[in-house]
């Protein structure tokens, strides 16, 4: 919230010394009734009366107050920005083969190149990210978004087992070249994950990667 006339906020400061006059002035006031011992009404029951005697002095207050901050006029504002962000198109190759469950780094080589993974993606808040994954054969797990909600929690349901064993890395970058070679994107990238050698597949990971560079794709390992 914002004020069209902030000065008039600090008229709020002449309630300081009319609240001091009220209290000096209630401390003045005499009884109307003088007796010599007041002990006798010690156990009296008090009226409602007793409780809304400073009623008035408090709404007198609380009016003072809001027309005080009527008169400084508060707003709220809708602010809006229009702003072009030009984010980069990412495919990650992902090798899920059994190998990956090979336990020399914790808990295995699949879960710690999840773990990779996730970092990468959540430091790429503006890019366009998706995910191939391949083992014997490959196949698009996510395609190409910028919702990575979406994609961490495909991320984190990924396993092995899913498809036939095996190594197939040319596979798996000529899967992710066909998701990437159509892009506009003045910058198109595919990052490989995988712990072993091709061993399958129709397409060796050299004609992938030649393929790659033919649609401008780099690709990092």
């Amino acid at each position: 919230m914002v004020f069209a006339n902030i000065e008039y906020l600090f008229l709020l400061l002449i309630l300081i010394p009319y609240i001091v006059w009220y209290i000096m002035r209630r401390k003045k006031n005499e009884a109307t009734l003088q007796i010599s011992d007041a002990r006798v009404y010690a156990h009296t029951p008090k009226s409602y009366k007793n409780y809304l005697l400073h009623l008035p002095f408090v709404l007198r207050i609380i009016a003072l107050t809001l027309i005080i901050i009527v008169l400084a006029r508060p707003q709220t504002t809708d602010s809006w920005q229009n702003s072009e962000i030009e984010g980069i198109d990412i495919m990650l190759a992902m090798d899920i083969s059994t190998s990956m469950l090979a336990e020399d780094l914790k808990p295995n080589r699949l879960e710690a190149a999840k773990d990779v993974a996730a970092e990468f993606i959540n430091g790429r808040p503006n890019d366009n990210i998706g995910i191939t994954l391949f083992a014997g054969e490959s196949f698009i797990q996510c395609p190409l978004t910028v919702d990575h909600t979406v994609l961490l929690n495909l991320l984190k349901d990924m396993k092995c087992g899913l498809i036939e064993d095996g190594t197939a890395i040319g596979m798996g970058i000529a899967n992710a070249v066909t998701r990437l070679k159509d892009s506009k994107a003045k910058s198109k990238v595919i990052i490989l994950l995988t712990d072993g050698v091709n061993n399958k597949g129709d397409i060796s990971p050299l004609t992938a990667a030649e393929i790659a560079k033919s649609f401008g794709i780099r690709v990092y390992t």
